[in-house]
């Protein structure tokens, strides 16, 4: 913790270009929605979509109202374009008809 009853947070989105890291301060029973908006006012990149990315935890899906630990990686999801899953159906499905399985 640091001083004066604050946590320190590392906010991080991604695009396939780059990774943005945002270190901010927010206040001991602060929110990961607290976080977002420190970062967001550090921040001079306004295609990143605050307000409805899904968010999480170190990889964990998380609610913007949970409060993150001290040190904890905040992150903002962009969507994926396709699920990975249904690609591999889609090929899976295309290999077996062209097999005529």
């Amino acid at each position: 913790m640091t001083e004066g009853g604050r946590k320190r947070c590392v906010v991080a989105y991604a695009t396939r270009e780059r990774q943005y890291l945002w270190a901010v301060d927010v206040p001991a029973d602060g929110t990961i929605g607290d976080a977002i908006e420190a970062a967001r006012q550090l921040a001079d990149e306004p295609d990143v979509p605050w307000e409805t990315a899904p968010v999480g935890i170190f990889g964990e899906p998380r609610e913007r109202s949970d409060r993150p630990a001290e040190g904890d990686r905040v992150e903002l999801y962009r969507p994926l374009p396709n699920d990975p899953r249904d690609r591999r159906r889609e090929r899976v499905q295309k290999q077996r008809k062209s097999s005529g399985k």
